[in-house]
This record gives C-alpha cells, sequence and structure tokens, in this order.
C-alpha cells in the first residue's frame, strides 16, 4: 500500500470523517480521495478549496507575512472543512482536505491526527 493511500484510510478513520482528499493545489486536482458521503464530491471539493488555499498565500504575500499556514478551518452548520497544506520537502504544493460529521468529530483531535498524518506523507 502506499503512504497515499495509507494516508487517505488514516483520514477516514478520524471520527466523524466522511471524505478526505489529497490536493495539488498547483492543478486543482486530487492526487487522491476516500469519501462515504454522496453529498460530497471530494473533486469539486478539491477544485474549489485549491482556490481558498491560492486566495489566502496571496493574502499573505500582500500582507508580508512570512509564516506558514497550518490548517484552514471552514465551519458549515452541519460540518467541518479541515485544509492542511503538506510542508515536507515531497509534498510541496499540496495539502490534506477532510469534511467532518460536526455532530460526530472531534475537532481538536481531528486537528491533531491530520497533523501527524501530514508529518508523515511522502508523495
Amino acid at each position: 500500500m502506499s503512504n497515499l493511500e495509507l494516508a487517505l484510510k488514516e483520514m477516514m478513520g478520524i471520527d466523524g470523517s466522511v471524505g478526505a482528499a489529497v490536493v495539488d493545489y498547483n492543478s486543482g486536482m486530487a492526487l487522491g480521495q476516500l469519501g462515504s458521503s454522496k453529498t460530497l464530491d471530494l473533486q469539486i471539493a478539491a477544485a474549489g478549496n485549491t482556490e481558498v488555499v491560492r486566495a489566502k498565500l496571496r493574502t499573505m504575500e500582500q500582507l508580508g507575512l512570512k509564516e506558514d499556514i497550518e490548517d484552514i478551518l471552514i465551519s458549515l452548520s452541519a460540518q467541518y472543512h479541515i485544509i492542511r497544506p503538506v510542508t515536507g520537502r515531497k509534498g510541496k504544493g499540496l495539502f490534506l482536505y477532510m469534511a467532518l460529521d460536526r455532530g460526530r468529530a472531534n475537532l481538536a483531535l481531528a486537528r491533531h491526527r491530520l497533523k501527524d498524518i501530514e508529518e508523515t506523507l511522502e508523495v
């Protein structure tokens, strides 16, 4: 099993997870995805969240911020969406995307697990 497949399975193993993807934000394409929700199209989510990441990076550059994005959290009434850019040398230009059922997820634990997964991801 590849490191990418393992990372996606680990992401889906987080309580409340309904979808996970590893996305290239240069192209907007998902390199891999897993999901159990019929209402969440991960290809559309990958493309749309690519724009979120690009916009935030542009804004940080314009503000002169010399920091890295740890994660971006989007809170919906029934879901959490977490975007976590991959910081390792082998994952530059990628981000992890995860959608969680808000009623079943522990947000703090999910963010902690996603950080661990991101640190070990090699693509």
